[in-house]
Parts: structure tokens; sequence; C-alpha cells
């Protein structure tokens, strides 16, 4: 790792002007290029304290050996000169767009003497005319089939083409009008040049002229009494109107427009573009990347304009470009899609109307995109192996964990603290074994504590488990640290969380017996498969809730959460499952008794997969504590009825008219309420009289006391006042 003093400039020689800038490693390898309005000050800001710093910019610093800068006149040649760079070095630390999936476009090959149209991937060639892409080749070949009628350009290879020229005879599709046959001069070469060139120009939105020069040959050759002519026409125009329904319109103005929409989370990012001519969508593409580099939803839009018009011109580039962020300063990168342009473009954020709306559907696109992206990438075997055996390498176990679970600690200032354990099994997740858990040995914050804790508890369950099936021999009562069988729920140092069904275990109930205390079970909602609210089921039907081991539990934090960590399974004796933490902040692994963290390849699959499973963890704990907080903030006096649901305690308070006004009610006032017999209103007095009556609610604004009716309406409404 290299100190960025060594290489630092010296002060005074980096010049305060326009330019771009090069990071190169100890091989000379350019790293990271960048542009600055001020080279001087954008320079001086790397060789800064490290701790202040972003993890990203820090590791690119660090990685560095040398830096080398070139003055440039303007802020857009410095921008032109940074996209030739990226292109020329392809540096590890800038964020490079790739495609998600190779997108096919409509192409009109104009650099050759009989313009060709057909369905292109991959790379743009030289004179060739572009329209899309589009998210099928299908769509494509309806439309062309559509308007071959109209413009019957050649479609055929050059191998058809030459050898219908050899004998003579044109395709079928010759044959039956779709082709003018340039191959055996029906046409000429200027007139079938013409036919391609009306192609592209209807194909670039500009529709209304033609279709009205139609309909008014359609209208001469009636007059002249050619009907047949007439009818031609007439099909030659329900075919382009056909054509262009397949497009809707989405911009009532005929704009032309490009939507460039961002999905992004703290370590990937995509994009999706919409092309709108003459408002309708004409093309869609999108790409995902890799944020390798300290980069805002800006940063990436001004990437992705790079990449999308560096090598346009014309009327490639749109009037106008729709962001969700505009790059800071706008000035050059408007000046430099208006030089691409050869005419003034505007960049701007859509406010209101059909391009909000507009956008908004961009944005939902690109967020699959980004969703889809994670599901392929996860779901490939061999990504997955490769990532598992990093992993196994890194951390220096014998074979790769094949079963990795993972903790996490979520809590609101100290308030609801919970733990979530999520289980990912050969590289993807099993949701039917995840498990959460509440923290009640004590009150407070403590991230260390409550990690030692929820590791405790989860691996005191397997020791139990295999108590119950012999597997755990041992002289004397049981592993040290286990928790006896026969020790009741309420017991010290087996407190436990809410269960799936929001119960917990009773006094006297042994802790390892079914529907014990511990650990929630279940899956997640409707995210995975649930094998039901115990897991997997044992001979005797027994809930085996924490039967399996893992051979790997990371846990989110670092040093302190890792130790942790591993005290727990060194009191219960477990000393065959390695452990290891992932810090956020650097992304850093530790490991247990190491003084310095293990630093994984940015690119590394087997970070992205511990990342991943992290990543899972908090989201799965973070939903759990919301949903907790959210049930305490609305729990009232008739939420402790027993029987008593939704409709029947909004009936209740709809009839009295408060919850005070209810608790006055006798049994028989209370069965005069549709829907509640007299076992039930039995039950709800009961429950109330033993509940104690609030004080009176006040307006906090004005200080006035509220009448007992309002009080009633508030309850009625999801109120905490009883």
């Amino acid at each position: 790792m290299a100190d960025p003093s060594s290489y630092r400039p010296k002060p005074g020689q980096i010049p305060d002007s326009p330019g771009v800038y090069k990071f190169r490693d100890e091989h000379g390898r350019v790293i990271y290029v960048g542009k600055a309005k001020s080279l001087r000050q954008r320079l001086s800001s790397y060789f800064q304290d490290l701790a202040n710093l972003h993890p990203r910019t820090r590791t690119m610093v660090t990685t560095a050996a040398a830096v080398e800068w070139t003055v440039v006149s303007t802020e857009v040649e410095a921008l032109q000169l940074e996209y030739s760079w990226i292109k020329e070095f392809d540096p590890r630390f800038n964020v490079k767009y790739r495609d998600d999936k190779s997108y096919p476009s409509l192409a009109v090959t104009l650099n050759e003497e009989f313009p060709r149209v057909q369905v292109m991937r991959g790379a743009k060639k030289k004179g060739v005319r572009y329209f899309g892409p589009y998210a099928h080749a299908w769509a494509i070949r309806e439309t062309v089939d559509l308007m071959l009628r109209v413009f019957p350009v050649r479609t055929c290879s050059a191998g058809v083409f030459k050898r219908s020229a050899q004998i003579g005879r044109p395709c079928l599709l010759g044959y039956i009008g779709k082709c003018s046959a340039p191959c055996v001069g029906h046409v000429t070469a200027e007139e079938h040049r013409e036919l391609a060139e009306e192609f592209c120009d209807f194909m670039a939105g500009r529709t209304g002229t033609y279709l009205r020069r139609l309909e008014q040959r359609m209208h001469e050759a009636a007059e002249e009494m050619e009907y047949e002519k007439a009818a031609r026409l007439r099909d030659d125009i329900g075919a382009l109107k056909r054509a262009m329904e397949k497009n809707a319109v989405v911009l009532a103005d005929a704009t032309d427009a490009d939507l460039i929409a961002v999905a992004e989370d703290e370590l990937e990012a995509a994009v999706q573009i919409f092309h709108v001519r003459g408002g309708r969508v004409r093309g869609q593409r999108g790409w995902v990347t890799d944020k390798v580099e300290a980069v805002d939803t800006a940063g990436l839009v001004e990437h992705a304009l790079q990449q999308l018009y560096g090598e346009e011109r014309g009327d490639a580039v749109p009037k106008e470009v729709l962001v969700p962020a505009v790059p800071e300063p706008a000035e050059p990168v408007t000046q430099w899609l208006a030089e691409r342009r050869g005419s003034r473009v505007d960049l701007r954020i859509p406010q209101r109307g059909d391009k909000k709306d507009l956008m908004e559907t961009v944005q939902r696109n690109a967020q699959q995109a980004l969703a889809l992206h994670k599901t392929k990438r996860a779901s490939d075997l061999t990504t997955r192996s490769r990532a598992l055996e990093e992993i196994a390498e890194a951390l220096g176990l014998d074979s790769a964990p094949l079963r990795v679970e993972c903790f996490d600690i979520s809590h609101l200032q100290g308030d609801d603290v919970v733990a979530s354990m999520v289980v990912f099994e050969d590289g993807l997740p099993r949701k039917s074994e995840y498990r959460r858990f509440q923290i009640k040995s004590f009150a407070g914050q403590d991230d260390v504590r409550s990690m030692h804790e929820v590791v405790s508890r989860r691996f005191r369950r397997y020791l139990q488990e295999k108590q119950k099936t012999g597997e755990w021999q041992e002289e004397g009562a049981g592993p040290p640290g286990a928790v006896e069988a026969s020790e009741p729920a309420g017991a010290p140092g087996s407190t436990g969380s809410t269960g799936a069904a929001g119960s917990t275990g009773t006094a006297g109930q042994p802790l390892g017996g079914p529907g014990g205390p511990d650990a929630t079970g279940g899956a997640d909602g409707p995210d995975g498969p649930d094998r039901g609210p115990s897991g997997p089921i044992d001979e005797e039907g027994r809930p085996k809730r924490f039967a399996y081991p893992p051979q790997l539990v990371v846990v989110d934090g670092g040093k302190p959460q890792v130790a942790a960590a591993k005290r727990a399974l060194d009191e219960l004796g477990v000393d065959d499952v390695a452990v290891c933490g992932l810090a956020k902040r650097l992304e850093e692994v530790w490991l247990p008794d190491e003084e310095d963290p293990v630093v994984l390849p940015r690119s590394s699959e087997g970070l992205y997969l511990l990342q991943r499973v992290r990543d899972e963890a908090h989201r799965f704990a973070i939903t759990y504590q919301r949903s907790k907080r959210a049930k305490s903030l609305k729990a009232g006096p008739l939420d402790t009825v027993p029987g008593l649901g939704d409709s029947r305690k909004q009936a209740l308070l709809k009839h009295f008219g408060s919850v005070k006004r209810l608790r006055a009610a006798t049994v028989e006032q209370i069965c005069e309420v549709p829907g509640v017999g007299r076992k039930t209103a039995e039950t709800v007095a009961a429950a109330l009289a033993g509940a104690a009556p609030a004080g009176p609610a006040v307006n906090t604004a004005t200080g006035e006391i509220i009448e007992d009716e309002a009080a009633g309406a508030a309850s009625s409404n999801g109120g905490t006042r009883p």
C-alpha cells in the first residue's frame, strides 16, 4: 500500500487551470482518469488526511504510485479528453457501464451500393444508420415487415443478393412486392437508395409529411378513377399506421428526447434509456456498472452521457435530454452535447406533466434491471462456486463454506433492539431458515453484547439438538456453557424473541422443547418458500430450528463484534465453525485474534457474496425492528382482548364513541353492538376493567383538553390513547 505523500506534487507545481489527470500504479498502468475545472484544487483534495477521504477514493490513492496531468483550454475539452482516455486506458477505478444484455437495433447499411435493412447487435459501424435499440428482435422484424410494403428496401444477405443477380431471378420477397429487386435491375441503385433514405426518414419520426403525401396521391388516383392504385395506396397508409401504432404516443408534442434514469445501491448502479422520437418510444437500452469510484447520481448521469453520445453526431443526439440529476457544472456538458449535435441541446430534470410521468416509467425499468442483474449474478452457479472458493482461500478454510449464517443487530436509538440470522446455502438464501431475535437480557444500546447474546443462543440451541440425538457425548451435564434442557424459558440467560405468530414461551416449558421462545422461525413473508414456522421437522415431529451448523458465521461489524461472536463459540465449546466480520465502512473482512483485516479485491466474487449476505441480514433485521415499533405505536387496550378482531374493535368504538364510554358500559350494553355476543362482551368488559384509565388527552399545539368524542375518534383511527 503506497503512501500518497510519496508522490504528491510540490506546492505550486500543479497549474490552476482546467485539465485532465491520470493516476498510475507502481507498474505504470493508468488506474483512474478524472477532469477538473481547476487541477490544483482537485488534485490537492486527494492528498489530504486519508481518514477524510471516501473509502473508494482512499483505496485508489493508496494503490497509485504517481499522478500526471494535461492542461486544456476549456472544460469542454477536458470532458472530451477524459472520455478518450477512459476508452483508451480502461482504468480500474473509473465507472464503466456495460450492457446488461445485447440489445438489437434496426440498421440500414447506407455505406453499401444497395443499402440493406437488417437487425444488428454489438458495436456500431461507420456509415450505418441505426434505430433503437429495441428490447426484442421480433419487434423489429414485425415493424420492418409492415413497412416493406411501402418501402421495398433490400433485406437479403450479400450471398442471396449475389446469387439472385447471377441467375437473373429475384427472391420470394421480390415476387410478392416486399423488395424492389435491385439485384435483377427492377430499380436502379439511385432509386433504391432513395427508398432507403425515405425508410430512414420515416423511422426517424418524420411520419406526418409522408402520410399526408400518400393520402393526397390516393385521393388523386380516386379522382382519376384509378381505383386499383388508390386501393394500394390506402393499404400502404394502413400498413404504415399499424407500424406507428406499435409505438404508442407518450409525449403529445412530438418531442425528440432521450430519458435517462438511474437505480443504484452502495455497490452497483443500473441506467435505463428511453429514446423518444416524434413523441413515440423508438428504442430502449440499459447498462449496469460497479460503483468502483466515489460517485453520486449526477456523476453516474455524466458518465452515462459520455458513453451514450461519445461516438454520436447530428440527429443521434436529441434536442432534449431528460435526467434525474444534472451534473455540476452543467454548462460544459451541455456545450459538449450541443457540439456533437450541431445545435442547442436542453439538459434538464422533468418537473411535471407527461415527461415526468414517463421518467417515472423509465425509473421503474432501471430498478427492475438492477434487481434482475443482481438475481442473475447471484444465481449463476459458476460465479457462486468461485465466490465460495475465494472466501475459503481468503479465510484459510479447509473447504468452501457451503452453509453461511450471518447475524446483524438493529435498533432505534437503543430502543426495540432486535437481531437477525440469515442463512445462505451454496451461495443462495435459504429463507425458510431465517431467524429473528429480541434482545432482552439487558436494556439499551450495546451491539457487541447483543451479538454475543444472539450467537450464544443460536449455538446453545444447536448443542441441545445434538444432545437429544445423542451426537454430543460428554461426561457430566452438557457442553460447556450449554443451558440444560429442563431450564425454564423465564430463567436468567434464556430470554428469547417473539415467535413467528407473536407467541412466547411460558414459564416452566423446557427451552429446547417445541415452541420454545429462543427465536422466531419461518420465511420472510412472500420473499421465499416457507416450510412452516418451525422449519425442518425431525423423525419425532419436533421442530429442528437450529439442528444444522454452519461452516462460517459472518457478523455485521468489525473487530469488536467478531471478538464477541468468537467468545460466545468458545464459551460453548464450539471449535469447528469459522467466524469473520464484514465492516461496512471499508468493506474489510475481520478475523478473530488478527490485528489487520483481510482485504479482498474489489472485483472479487467472494467479497460480493459476503456483502450480499451482510446486506440481507441487515434488511431482515431492520424489517423486524420496524414492524415491532409499528405494533407498539398502534397498541391500545382493546388490542389485548383475545379473539377481538379489527372489525369488531371498530364496531365497538363507533357504537360507544370512545374507550372511556365503552369501559363504563355494562355487558348487556356491549351485547347490543352488532356481531358481539355475550361471551365476547364479558371478555371485553373484564379486559377494560383491568386496564387503568388514561388521563385526559391534550392538544399539544393549543394546550386544550380534548373531549371524549374526539378522543374516541382518535382511538378509532389507530391512536395510542385508551
